[in-house]
């Protein structure tokens, strides 16, 4: 059973009751970088929010005013929620209402993947057997698509048509190859610096927001590449920004789905407290028929993060290729099912991936070797050859006294993140970065900090070959690398946020086969029909791998 939430005051942001005419002083807590506060104001009933929507201030009617502030403004109305949205630059607010419940803006952390990506699928696989790179060919289709057996779903005749899926995250890449054919819609819900939203601006700076809506719902490409339910449509809308996801972005997203009458709600996002909001928010959803679905979280311990945890709320928990645990994945008693979420190729913005191709020379000529990219790295499409020098971990104290002028620099990884490795050898002059692993196979994943493009390239190597040239180097042997980064519209990531839209896609099949299922039931069957994995004694895996095929058979019931 999950727990009670609202019962857990710890995990619950605090709530103001504001009499009428009362006057609400901001304190130094509920102050961001921004100099304004937004704020969420929720009515009591629905006759009083009746009335207060006739006080507020228009264009057309400006005679009207709920607030007695002349800098504090509303900027939405929440319906569903029968709240309205309140942006304002004083340090106090006077509500002129009757008896309402006030709520400041708070972040949750910003979704972002595991760092890493250990993998022989798609792009990756292709480069390294010597095929075309990503650029020319289609991918192929990814393991998560049939490990879910979402194949056998569309065989008994469901891809997901008729369903709509909202995905709420950092937005997304409409015009996509694999996603504009699905693409229904979209709405940015996050402020600039006047606190306004521009609903426009739902384009996706950080990729994660794309890389979920490919796994839900990316129509089938030549070569195989596809989503889980490639005839849904998709909605986005982006609630989280750099800074993190705010709690009255998410409300209004969600009351938004609501309002659109969506089937699906996606969220690969979280963390360790949800507001009252929020929680309101996720309630309207379920009593509207909306499937609401999150993450678990990536920190590997036995507590599942919020929304996930909430009683409605479909909580996912991260599997390898072999059905095991992710390490990273969190677990507990409210987590309800599993999903592939360890090497997941998906789409990402356009020309934001990297594919590598990379040759090394020890003192025998040029060998071909196996070799990742990372997202932002410089894209180099006229292979060129650079001199290794090595410099350990990476860290500042390990350039010291290095001239990396006209060489690449040889990086380990370990102790320190990818971003700083680069950071710190772009610091020291270095024309290249190759970080070559710490263990099997490979990993990808992102050295850039707001995902632009650095200016060199940066790739990795195995550590069977990393260690072959610093063995080499500290022989005094000269050690060549031929490199070739080339910008691709995909790219892997792991994380209990890739697991997650696998869920939503499955739900979305369950939709197409029977319309009429209500949340509740969708919980029961996907329980009911999940593949049973094994330690499961602290309910590591919920009840299971997620099974398509028997999800939408037991949905025609």
């Amino acid at each position: 059973m999950k727990r009670n939430s609202a019962n857990k005051k710890s995990n619950i942001m605090l709530v103001t009751k504001v009499a009428l005419g009362l006057a609400v002083v901001l304190s130094s807590a509920l102050s961001f970088a921004k100099d304004f506060n937004r704020f969420v104001i929720t009515y009591k009933n629905d006759k009083t929010f009746s009335s207060a929507k006739n006080l507020i201030y228009t264009a057309a009617n400006p005679s009207r005013q709920l607030f007695s502030n002349t800098n504090t403004q509303v900027t939405d109305i929440l319906e569903n929620l029968n709240s309205v949205i309140v942006v304002t630059t004083s340090e106090s607010l006077n509500v002129n209402s009757t008896e309402v419940v006030i709520q400041p803006e708070v972040f949750h952390p910003a979704p972002a993947p595991v760092q890493g990506f250990d993998s022989s699928y798609g792009m990756i696989n292709q480069i390294t057997q010597g095929l075309p790179t990503p650029t020319t060919v289609a991918l192929q289709r990814p393991w998560g698509i049939d490990a879910v057996k979402a194949p056998k779903a569309w065989a008994l005749g469901y891809s997901g048509q008729g369903v709509r899926v909202a995905v709420l995250d950092t937005g997304i890449d409409k015009d996509h190859p694999a996603l504009k054919v699905n693409f229904e819609k979209g709405r940015n819900f996050t402020t600039d610096d006047s606190g306004v939203a521009d609903p426009a601006l739902f384009i996706d700076e950080e990729g994660h927001g794309t890389h979920v809506a490919g796994t839900i719902a990316a129509t089938e490409l030549e070569g195989g590449f596809v989503g889980v339910a490639p005839k849904a449509k998709l909605l986005s809308g982006k609630v989280c920004s750099k800074e993190g996801c705010s709690n009255i972005s998410i409300a209004q997203a969600i009351n938004w789905a609501i309002t659109e009458k969506v089937d699906v709600i996606s969220m690969s996002l979280g963390g360790a407290r949800i507001t009252p909001l929020e929680q309101a928010a996720l309630t309207k959803a379920e009593k509207a028929g909306v499937t609401v679905v999150a993450a678990s979280g990536n920190d590997g311990t036995a507590v599942v993060s919020f929304p996930a945890a909430i009683e409605t709320v479909i909580a996912v928990g991260a599997t390898d290729s072999k059905n095991q645990k992710a390490k990273f994945s969190q677990w507990g008693p409210e987590l309800d099912i599993a999903a592939p979420g360890v090497d997941v190729v998906s789409s990402v913005p356009q020309g934001t991936g990297r594919a590598s191709i990379v040759d090394v020379d020890l003192g025998t000529g040029f060998q071909r070797i196996n070799s990742t990219s990372f997202v932002g790295s410089k894209a180099v499409e006229n292979a060129v050859v650079g001199k290794l020098k090595f410099v350990g971990l990476g860290k500042p104290e390990d350039f010291s006294g290095v001239d990396l002028n006209g060489f690449y620099a040889l990086i380990k990884r370990g102790e320190i993140t990818f971003v700083d490795k680069v950071k710190n050898a772009i610091g020291a002059g270095a024309e290249g970065v190759v970080i070559f692993n710490n263990t099997d196979g490979l990993v990808q994943g992102s050295v850039s900090e707001d995902g632009s493009e650095l200016t060199i390239p940066v790739v990795m190597i195995e550590q069977k070959v990393g260690d072959s040239a610093v063995a080499a180097l500290q022989a005094g042997k000269s050690v060549q690398l031929k490199v070739k980064t080339e910008k691709t519209d995909y790219a892997g990531f792991q994380g209990t946020s890739m697991a997650t839209p696998h869920v939503s896609g499955v739900v979305a099949l369950m939709k197409s086969a029977k319309k009429s299922l209500t949340p509740v039931q969708v919980r029961s069957i996907i329980k009911l029909t999940a593949t049973v994995l094994t330690p499961n004694d602290q309910n590591q895996f919920g009840a299971g791998l997620i099974n398509a095929e028997k999800a939408v058979t037991q949905s025609l019931q």
